[in-house]
């Protein structure tokens, strides 16, 4: 029990900590405190650890976290304020230091050494300067890139502290959180891949890949793809108590059976036509066609897209087909 109260509160502490982060960004590169008013946005997600640590005792919920979805809630904004201000303002960004290498790393962090018998009040000045030159000599690129970084690992290692909800198994939350590390991978190639590519008379199409981006992130709080109901026991149980004739059982309940064993491929199929492949390759397709960018890497990310979407549908083709005859033959009474 008290590890489940320890458990739920760094986590939930965690996510606030990194949109603090983000708005503390914003309001440095916008130079206005009045964004210090995004905290309000972390206001819903204090209210749900308390009602989640009184009422439910820590517990996540079987179908759905309300704590990640209230957590994108908090730092998407701040994420759209600095990829829309980056892209108005590359022109004009100052000389920055890109983190490709181990030099330019320790050159920026290194901090003059040279303190000599100054006073703690001069100390304090040296390391204020140093770290604001510290953090003026980073790209914003790096930043937002960061921030981008460290949302999807946040959301899957909170994922995975989280106490689990009732109705979960270990072994369906291990299968969750693989399904998370390749669609965080996904997103983040689509964001900073397509993001690279937008001109500078092109701002629309920066809303088009945050607005997709913001769709694709809402998988992350539904586990539906994972997590079933498993109706066949029921209805197992049900054909047990009604002897082996068919007058003794349901019709059509074999065929149920065989659609709830495919649950989690359809949801699957869902979540990729829907939600992240389909509106990754209609974007990707924009962008070559209407905005006129074509360069190789962009050439086989789309055909990736549509190789899966592809493949999703021939799945659901193979599952329809499969349940059809099933369905067919449980609903055909049987004749002495």
């Amino acid at each position: 029990m008290f590890f489940r109260f320890v458990s739920a509160i760094v986590t939930r502490s965690l996510f606030i900590l990194l949109s603090l982060v983000g708005v503390w960004r914003v309001t440095w590169v916008k130079n206005d405190f009045m964004y210090w008013l995004l905290t309000i946005l972390f206001l819903p997600l204090f209210v749900e650890m308390i009602i989640t640590l009184k009422r439910r005792k820590g517990k996540d919920y079987k179908w759905f976290s309300p704590a990640i979805l209230l957590f994108l809630i908090s730092i998407i904004p701040s994420i759209w304020i600095l990829e829309l201000h980056h892209q108005q303002n590359k022109s004009s960004d100052p000389q920055c230091k890109k983190l490709d290498s181990w030099e330019n790393v320790r050159n920026m962090i290194s901090i003059n050494s040279t303190v000599g018998n100054h006073t703690l009040q001069a100390v304090a000045d040296l390391v204020s300067t140093s770290l604001d030159q510290l953090l003026s000599k980073v790209c914003p690129n790096d930043w937002i890139l960061a921030l981008h970084q460290v949302l999807l690992l946040l959301l899957i290692i909170g994922k995975w502290f989280l106490p689990i909800g009732g109705g979960v198994t270990r072994d369906e939350l291990s299968q969750l959180l693989l399904i998370f590390v390749g669609t965080a991978a996904d997103i983040l190639e689509f964001t900073s891949e397509t993001l690279s590519d937008v001109k500078e008379n092109s701002p629309q199409l920066v809303y088009i890949i945050l607005g997709v981006w913001t769709w694709s992130m809402l998988q992350f709080p539904l586990h539906l793809a994972v997590v079933t109901s498993r109706p066949q026991d029921s209805c197992e149980s049900g054909a047990d108590a009604g002897g082996s004739g068919a007058e003794g059982g349901s019709p059509g309940c074999c065929g149920t059976t065989l659609l709830a064993r495919h649950s989690t491929d359809i949801w699957n199929i869902v979540e990729s036509l829907f939600i992240q492949d389909g509106p990754f390759l209609v974007v990707r397709l924009t962008v070559m066609t209407y905005f006129d960018v074509f360069h190789q890497m962009l050439v086989f990310f789309a055909i990736k897209n549509f190789l899966v979407v592809v493949l999703n549908f021939y799945r659901l083709v193979v599952i329809c087909q499969d349940y059809k005859p099933s369905s067919s033959s449980s609903a055909t009474p049987l004749r002495q």
